[in-house]
C-alpha cells in the first residue's frame, strides 16, 4: 500500500457508512488521519457505528448537519448512494471542498495496475471474466469495486506484483479527481440512473471520468458500435482499442464470419463459446483485450471463454423442470438489459418484470416482446409493464404479488418448452433490498418447485 504521507494528522469527513464507508474509515484511520463518521442512520438503531465509535472513531448520527463543514477537513469521502442534491454535498461543493468517493482513494494507495470497467450494462460479467482470464498470468489478479468487495479495502492489500480489476459505477466515478486506470472498458450507454444523475448527458459525463486522467500508455478498450461510447472515446489521451461486431479491425477486437479476433489473429471461434446469449458477445471482446493487454496468455483466455458459463443473477441458468428453463436475469435493473436477455432466446419466454418506478415508460421493451407468450408483474412498475404488455398482444398478463408468488404463476400457466425467465427492467428497492436478495428468492422458489414435483 502507498502511504499518503501528507494525510497524516489532518481532518477527512467521511459520509455515509455501509461496507464502503466503513472500509474508507478505516483505511483512512491507518494512514494516521483523524477521521470524522457521519450517518444519517439514527445512532440507537446503528450497530455499525456503535461498533466504529467503540473502536476509537467520532461518530455523528441521526442527519448530515451543514455545521459538520464549519471543521478543517481536507475532503470528503462520500458514499456513493448518497447524491449530490444532498444538502451537506452541495454545501461542500460550494465552499470548493473536494468530494470524492473510496475508488479514488483505492487509486491513490494501489501499488498494483488497475483495470477499471464501466458501462450501463454488462459490467460485472466482463469484470468476472477478466479476472479469470488474468489467473495463471504474471500478475496475481484480485476482483474489486461495484461487483461487492470494497476497492479501497482491496488496494491496501494490493502489491505490484497484483493487478485489480475494478467494476466501477457512475455513481461512484463521479467522486474520482486522479483516477488513472492502466486499461479502462466501457461497454455501452444507455438511460439509466437519471434519478440521480438528472439528465443523460450528465449521467455519460460522469462514465467519461474513466478515461479523463489517462495517459498514452493507458488503454482504452471501448465498444465501436455505440454512438455514444464513442463520444466518450474523444475524449481520451490513452491508446484506443475498439471492439465491434460488424467489422474485421486490424488494431482491436472483432466478432467477424463466426469468429473472435485480436488485432487480426483469430483467437476462437464463437460456438466454442459457451457463455450464452448474443448481447454477451460485447463483454467477451472487451474482455478479451483488457486480459491480454494486462498479461493474460492466449490459452488461458481460450480456457475461460470455453468454459465459463455465466456469473449469478445475470442470465444465470437455475433449473429446467419438466422442460421448462428457468433463468435468472436479476440484476436486469433497465430495459437494456431486459431487452437483451429476451434476445437470447429463440423458445417461447414467460417473463417475470416489475419493480422500483423511477418515471419512465417501457415502450422500448415492446419490440423485444415478440416472443413473450405470458407477462407476470410485479411491483410498483406492473400497471406500467401490463399496459405495453397488451400493445404487444402477449397472450397473457398476470399480476403477482413479488417474485415468489410469480414464479408459482408462471409455473402454473406454463407449457413445456417454455423459458421462465426472471428478467425486471426494474431496480429492486421498491421490494427488496438488493437485485441479489430479489434474484435468490427466485432461485429458491424454483427449487421449492423442484421439490414438490
Amino acid at each position: 500500500m502507498r502511504a499518503i504521507q501528507e494525510l497524516a494528522g489532518k481532518q477527512v469527513l467521511v459520509l455515509g457508512l455501509a461496507k464502503s464507508g466503513e472500509a474508507a474509515a478505516r483505511l483512512l484511520h491507518q494512514l494516521g488521519v483523524k477521521v470524522t463518521i457521519n450517518d444519517a442512520k439514527p445512532y440507537k438503531e446503528n450497530l455499525q457505528a456503535q461498533q466504529l465509535e467503540q473502536a476509537g472513531f467520532r461518530v455523528v448520527c441521526g442527519e448530515h448537519p451543514l455545521s459538520l463543514l464549519d471543521e478543517p477537513f481536507e475532503f470528503i469521502v462520500k458514499n456513493p448512494g448518497i447524491p449530490y442534491t444532498n444538502p451537506l454535498v452541495k454545501e461542500a461543493k460550494r465552499r470548493h471542498l473536494p468530494v470524492i468517493t473510496e475508488i479514488e482513494l483505492a487509486y491513490q494507495i494501489s501499488e498494483a495496475d488497475i483495470v477499471a470497467i464501466t458501462g450501463s450494462n454488462g459490467k460485472t460479467t466482463t469484470t468476472t471474466l477478466i479476472y479469470e482470464m488474468l489467473q495463471k498470468s504474471s500478475k496475481q489478479p484480485l476482483i474489486a469495486g461495484n461487483i461487492g468487495t470494497v476497492a479501497c479495502e482491496v488496494a491496501a492489500k494490493a502489491t505490484k506484483n497484483n493487478v485489480i480489476v475494478m467494476e466501477v459505477s457512475s455513481f461512484q466515478l463521479m467522486g474520482t479527481l486522479t483516477f488513472q486506470p492502466k486499461v479502462s472498458v466501457l461497454l455501452n450507454l444507455f438511460d439509466a440512473h437519471l434519478d440521480y444523475h438528472g439528465t443523460k448527458e450528465e449521467y455519460i459525463k460522469a462514465k467519461a471520468n474513466i478515461v479523463a486522467k489517462q495517459a498514452e500508455s493507458d488503454y482504452f478498450i471501448y465498444n465501436l458500435d455505440d454512438p455514444l461510447v464513442c463520444e466518450v472515446a474523444t475524449l481520451t489521451k490513452a491508446t484506443k482499442v475498439p471492439f465491434t461486431q460488424k467489422s474485421l479491425l486490424e488494431k482491436g477486437l472483432s466478432v467477424f464470419e463466426g469468429n473472435l479476433y485480436f488485432n487480426g489473429e483469430m483467437i476462437i471461434p464463437v460456438n466454442e463459446i459457451v457463455l450464452p446469449g448474443a448481447h454477451n458477445l460485447e463483454n467477451i471482446l472487451a474482455a478479451v483485450g483488457a486480459a491480454i493487454l494486462s498479461g493474460a496468455s492466449i490459452v488461458q483466455v481460450k480456457h475461460v471463454l470455453k468454459t465459463f458459463s455465466g456469473v449469478e443473477h445475470r442470465l444465470q441458468f437455475v433449473e429446467q423442470i419438466d422442460h421448462r428453463l428457468f433463468y435468472n436475469d436479476s440484476k436486469a435493473t433497465n430495459i437494456l438489459a431486459t431487452k437483451k436477455a429476451l434476445e437470447a432466446f429463440d423458445k417461447p419466454v414467460i417473463l417475470l418484470a416489475g419493480g422500483l418506478d423511477r418515471g419512465n415508460e417501457f415502450d422500448e421493451l415492446i419490440p423485444a416482446l415478440k416472443n413473450v407468450s405470458k407477462l407476470i408483474t410485479f411491483g410498483q412498475t406492473a400497471p406500467k409493464l401490463e399496459r405495453i404488455a397488451r400493445e404487444a398482444n402477449v397472450g397473457e398478463v398476470i399480476l403477482a404479488e413479488k417474485v415468489e408468488d410469480a414464479v408459482q404463476k408462471a409455473w402454473q400457466h406454463s407449457v413445456e418448452g417454455e423459458v421462465i425467465l426472471l428478467s425486471p427492467a426494474c431496480a429492486s428497492w421498491d421490494q427488496y433490498k438488493t437485485f441479489e436478495v430479489r434474484g435468490k428468492e427466485f432461485i429458491n422458489a424454483v427449487a421449492r418447485i423442484k421439490e414438490n414435483n
